[in-house]
């Protein structure tokens, strides 16, 4: 395979003792790339969201209904920025927000109908880079790359990073 890999990378792979240092910003660069093919995949679906608007979407997603407090407690927010936050979504149909008969004080967020079609058509398209990209390696390359994924997520637990399916 004849690809120009980065200088970083090739001392990286001929040196089996790596430095921490050395090999953080491998993963670093690695993380870059990746944000940059999640980009050109959101580019795709319609209708547009910010971050934030999509993390809310995988939060609601996730808990099927949820309440605007549980909402804003979970993405770090204040309850007014979440609101308002859930203001756009609503107005672009992606979040319906229902009241509770026994409280009316209390409102519960669902995904509409659009809003999970979102969230699968982003899923897809992101999937469809990586296969391009990982269609561009080796088999040998994509064993390595998924043993070290495995192993970078084994790790991550340990540091009480727990895995979250996002979007």
């Amino acid at each position: 395979m004849s690809r120009h890999l980065p200088e970083w990378s090739t001392a990286l792979v001929r040196n089996h003792s790596h430095r921490p240092a050395e090999l953080a910003a491998a993963v670093e660069a690695a993380a870059e790339t990746l944000v940059i093919v999640w980009g050109r995949a959101a580019e795709s679906v319609h209708p547009k969201v910010s971050a934030s608007q999509l993390g809310a979407l995988v939060v609601v997603e996730r808990h099927r209904s949820i309440t605007l407090g549980k909402l804003a407690e979970e993405l770090g927010a204040i309850p007014s920025s979440a609101s308002r936050l859930c203001d756009r979504l609503q107005a672009a149909g992606l979040l319906a927000r229902r009241s509770n008969l026994a409280d009316r004080r209390e409102v519960s967020l669902e995904l509409t109908k659009d809003g999970s079609r979102l969230l699968a058509q982003l899923r897809g398209a992101r999937q469809a880079e990586l296969r391009r990209v990982l269609d561009g390696m080796s088999p040998a390359e994509q064993t390595a790359l998924l043993t070290g994924l495995a192993g970078f997520h084994s790790a991550s637990g340990t540091l009480g990073v727990e895995r979250e399916d996002t979007a």
